[in-house]
Order: structure tokens, then sequence, then C-alpha cells
């Protein structure tokens, strides 16, 4: 979701969609960076912006200004088109304008109270959706739930942690069938993951505890820590930040069909400079390891003088 009010020199970030790349926002202009090598692609200083979402590696962009020049209205999208430096349309809207998600058949717009559909070639309303205030879409922050919308159902109940907390973004990993993981970060400053498809019949599997033996299943998943996975303190607390799961690699068991290990990679941007890439691990037995792959300041990237670690 877009941050107005950022004390830090990154005011939005966001990956495409295959996270090949991704863009960033400072109070000048938008950035985009290539996600494997650092590299800056493309860069224009026009003012600040609040929203700025890429369609895969196209040349068309979808941006939001944050508003601190009259041309530049939180309640305006603009669709840009980077090869020729020019809008393709423009769409206004009664109020600011939330986030904004897109693909190559649909442009999703949120407001506060609505939530609009496009068809993303003709631009035609395909629907709207009445929503409520909700600047969190959750109050304390420590309950994930996901939900499986082809059977309508709450397929999973993960608790993040005690204290409450602000979940700044939430990111399957890539998936032709169901994602295997699920990676949050929030205000605390740490990184969570949760496991989804590393254990078979994971929605119906009991505890073997004597609260799970009273306990509904989607309860005692909210309470069972087994599928949770935490990097503390990769961000300063408070610090907003962004990450997203690259790839994801399953290993078998030579001797069954069961997975032996999981490895992913995730990548993370603080919006106080950083990017950092981890490599995760998950092995049969629930042991799990981080490490630290790769590392860049975005600062740099702005001024032309970065350099990866």
């Amino acid at each position: 979701m877009a941050n107005q009010s950022s004390p830090y020199p990154i005011l939005c970030a966001s990956f495409n969609q295959d996270n090949s790349g991704f863009a960033i926002s400072t109070k000048d202009g938008f950035k985009i960076i290539d996600s494997n090598t650092g590299r800056l692609c493309y860069d224009r200083a026009v003012g600040a912006f609040i929203i700025v979402e890429m369609l895969y590696s196209s040349s068309l962009l979808a941006i939001v200004g944050a508003g601190e020049q009259p041309s530049l209205s939180p309640r305006r999208l603009c669709l840009f088109n980077t090869t020729t430096g020019a809008p393709l349309r423009e769409m206004n809207f009664l109020t600011s304008i939330l986030a904004v998600r897109l693909n190559r058949k649909r442009l999703v717009v949120v407001l506060q109270e609505k939530t609009y559909i496009y068809d993303s070639n003709s631009l035609s309303m395909l629907d709207t959706i009445d929503t409520v205030p909700n600047l969190k879409a959750s109050e304390q922050g420590t309950i994930i739930r996901i939900h499986l919308v082809s059977e309508a159902t709450k397929s999973y109940s993960f608790r993040r942690g005690t204290c409450s907390s602000t979940i700044f973004s939430l990111s399957f990993a890539p998936s032709l069938q169901l994602p295997d993981i699920l990676v949050a970060t929030s205000s605390s400053g740490s990184v969570h993951i949760f496991s989804l498809g590393f254990e078979t019949n994971q929605r119906t599997k009991k505890s073997g505890s004597f609260l799970g033996s009273i306990l509904p299943y989607y309860v005692n998943d909210a309470l069972d820590p087994a599928h949770h996975h935490v990097l503390h303190n990769a961000v300063s607390a408070g610090v907003r930040s962004y990450a997203v799961v690259r790839k994801v690699d399953n290993v078998a068991d030579s001797s069954s069909s069961e997975i032996a290990s999981c490895r992913a990679i995730i990548s993370l941007i603080a919006y106080n400079g950083y990017f950092q890439e981890y490599a995760f691990t998950l092995n049969s037995q629930n042991e799990s390891t981080w490490s630290l792959e790769r590392e860049f300041n975005l600062v740099a990237v702005i001024s032309g003088n970065a350099e990866t670690s």
C-alpha cells in the first residue's frame, strides 16, 4: 500500500509480476531496477509518487502522485508509457487511491471504501466492490488467515506473533497451483515465513497436544508454530519493508515421494534505502536456516553509484 508521509528516502516499492524487476519512488521521481543485477533500468524525475506498479517488463506503468504538486494528485491514476515518456490514459477518482494491481487481463484500483475492477485492454469497468474503512486490513496484526477462493473456505490460520504489529506486506511464492509458502513483513522488523504446502494434509492435520485434541483445526493452526519461521531484525523496527518470494525449489526424497527440503529466495526492500536477498531453507525435520545472499544500497542506485555485495 502507498505511503504518503515516509521519513525515509523511499516512498513506495513494488515488484513486477514475475519479480524480475522492481520500482521505487522518491520525492524526486521513480526508478525501475533489475532484481537480478541491481542495474538502474529507467529513471524519471518528475516529482513524488506514492504508487508505481509495473506490468511485467513491459513499458506500461500505473503511477499515482503523492500530491505534493497540483499535477500529481493522489486521486489520479496515470497509465504511463516509459518508451515514449508520455501518459496513455488518466483516470480520476473521488478519493485518494490506496493501491493498484494489474496484470494482462485486469486492472484493480483500491480506494478507502470502494474497489474498481477494469479490463486491462479496453479499460472498461467490469465490477465495483464496496468495502469498509480499514487502514491496517487488521487491528492487531497478530493473526494471518488464508482463504481458498475457489472453495470459499478458510484454509489456514497462522499466528505472526503475540505483540501488536502493523503488517507491511504479504506475498505468496510463485506457483502454477497452490503456493508453498507465504512471506510477511511487519513493523516489528522481522520477516515471517509460513509453510503451506511443504507437508501434506496440513489443513486437516491435528496437533498431538491436549489443546489440539479439543480445539477446532483452524484455531489449532493459529496456535501451532510448526509452520512458522522467523528472521529477526532483518530491518530496523518501525521501518516500512516489502518482501517477495522470488523462487522456490523443492527437493524430493529419493526413497519416497515426499519433499525432503525446500529452498526459497526472498527479496526484501526496506524503505530506509536497502535491498536484501535471503536464501531460506527448510528440511523435513522442520529445521530452517537463513543466509544473506546479497545486499545493496538503493540510495546509491538512485545516485548512480550502486555496488552489490
